[in-house]
């Protein structure tokens, strides 16, 4: 069976390898140095210290482990290899919902790279699955919970790192 990929521009896998190496080299000591230390107070079945530090060991290791997936089945997109005016990850698209003068910009990522609050959507979500492989002019039906809304690209430029 195939593993999963994780599309992704470079510099998306760049900030991964980074937050791994963080995690490997800065966390990993300091939950480990935690655990020391709460293993020194004694009787361990009532040391709520040792039971957080367990559990932030646990979390630690389970971020890493992902990360890594991720790094090792990345799928490295070039933004560049699209034509300018077509939305695809690693470019920015800003959108006019139909009968609205209000514009939307987005920017489409890797599902490893979304950041909602920073305007990164992931290639995955519904918004971004309606958007990628149209032009300036286009129109897309974006479907919500709240049902489905008409927008028009009004423009694609490539995101800068």
């Amino acid at each position: 069976m195939a593993e999963k990929t994780y599309p992704m521009t470079q510099s998306e896998k760049e900030l991964l390898e980074q937050e791994l190496e963080d995690l490997k080299l800065v966390r990993r000591p300091e939950v480990v140095e935690r655990i020391k230390i709460a293993r020194s107070y004694g009787d361990l079945s009532e040391n709520s210290e040792y039971d957080a530090a367990k559990d932030e060991q646990a979390f630690v290791e389970g971020q890493i482990s992902t990360l890594e997936t991720k790094i090792r089945y990345a799928e490295i997109i070039d933004s560049d290899a699209v034509a300018k005016d077509e939305v695809a990850i690693g470019k920015t698209v800003v959108v006019k919902e139909d009968g609205s003068d209000d514009q939307d910009v987005y920017h489409i990522v890797g599902a490893a790279g979304a950041d909602i609050f920073s305007g990164k959507i992931s290639n995955e979500s519904p918004i971004a699955q309606a958007l990628i492989g149209k032009k300036i002019g286009d129109k897309a039906t974006i479907e919500s919970p709240a049902g489905s809304y008409q927008v028009e690209i009004v423009k694609v430029e490539k995101t800068e790192s």
